[in-house]
């Protein structure tokens, strides 16, 4: 799911500059997705604080355990870089690499089957992922298209996990000086995928007479935007986040590598801050409601899960710094 909105935040960030350009150099595009989504620039390094929450969790079907998760934190860094670009800088290939951190904290927890109350030690999971990434301009029926095929392998600290994979096209629909409307489709390399092919569609609007604009797109987000300051932009909105790592359990019910896929639906506002044009900062804050915590068997299909639990909502602030090596201007 994770490597999914990534797809769908590169291409549709893309597909915005592309209409508005009567040629479409790769650089315009580069500039585009990096303006939007700081995971893709050069250098992106993220720290999130999640407050306190009570959870509810089943086993197979059965009630587990409720408990109390005190703290719960995560640090991220991403690294992309191209490494090859044709003469038409139409074809570029990419090259990225992601880490991530996590951990908790909790408190008291209850078990439904011995009725015991007891504790749990801090844990801490370490996941990275990297992935090769070929982006083909074109145009189709006159209109500006662009193609991705991107190849991932993830793991964690212990071992090289699962190879993915997923392929998109996307298209300008509408594109005047106020409005671009995109559409397309992604379909994913994945067994265990839910949902193979998923459509997507994008809408960029700028309010008349107002420094506000509205940036949707399905399924990853809705946010209305303005300058604030001379080097800032505050945002309003929401944004639909995936979290996974993998778990290496050996226990009386389950043993073996497994995945955790969470599923979060994130309220608030952001705060981004150029300091150079190669250097942006953000801060943000707000509410964050999980929608769904599960955890399968690896490679198996998210439906098929052995555990799951929900949470209620709690407040989460993150702070974030990243640098853009090709940025000129």
């Amino acid at each position: 799911m994770r490597a999914k909105i990534i797809c769908v935040l590169v291409v549709c960030a893309s597909l915005k500059t592309m209409a508005q350009e009567k040629e479409v150099p790769m650089k315009t595009l580069g500039k585009a997705i990096v303006d939007k989504f700081p995971t893709t620039r050069t250098l992106d390094v993220q720290y999130e604080q999640l407050g306190p929450t009570n959870y509810d969790s089943d086993l197979f079907g059965n009630n587990f355990e409720k408990g109390r998760i005190e703290s719960h934190n995560r640090f991220k860094a991403a690294f992309n870089l191209p490494f090859y670009a044709s003469k038409s800088k139409r074809f570029v290939l990419t090259a990225s690499l992601r880490y991530k951190y996590e951990s908790y904290s909790f408190g008291s927890i209850y078990n439904y089957n011995t009725t015991q109350t007891y504790t749990r030690n801090t844990e801490d999971i370490h996941y990275w992922t990297g992935a090769v990434s070929a982006t083909y301009v074109s145009s189709l029926f006159k209109k500006p298209v662009i193609y991705n095929a991107t190849a991932t392998v993830d793991g964690n600290e212990d071992n090289l996990q699962r190879l993915k994979g997923f392929v998109s096209a996307v298209i300008v629909l509408k594109r005047t000086p106020s409005t671009t409307i995109t559409i397309g489709a992604l379909a994913m390399l994945d067994p265990s995928s839910i949902v193979p092919v998923t459509p997507l569609f994008t809408l960029n609007h700028k309010f008349k007479d107002s420094k506000w604009d509205m940036d949707f797109i399905l399924p990853q987000r809705l946010l209305f935007r303005r300058e604030l300051l001379e080097n800032g932009r505050i945002s309003l909105g929401t944004e639909l986040n995936s979290e996974s790592f993998y778990l290496n359990l050996n226990t009386s019910n389950l043993n073996g590598v497994y995945e955790l896929n969470q599923l979060e639906l994130k309220s608030g506002i952001t705060y981004e801050y150029c300091f150079t044009p190669k250097i942006i900062a953000f801060v943000k804050g707000g509410v964050n409601n999980v929608l769904s915590t599960r955890i399968t068997e690896k490679g198996e299909r998210t439906s098929r899960y052995v555990y799951d639990h929900k949470e209620d909502a709690q407040g989460y602030f993150r702070v974030g710094i990243s640098y853009n090596l090709f940025q000129r201007k």
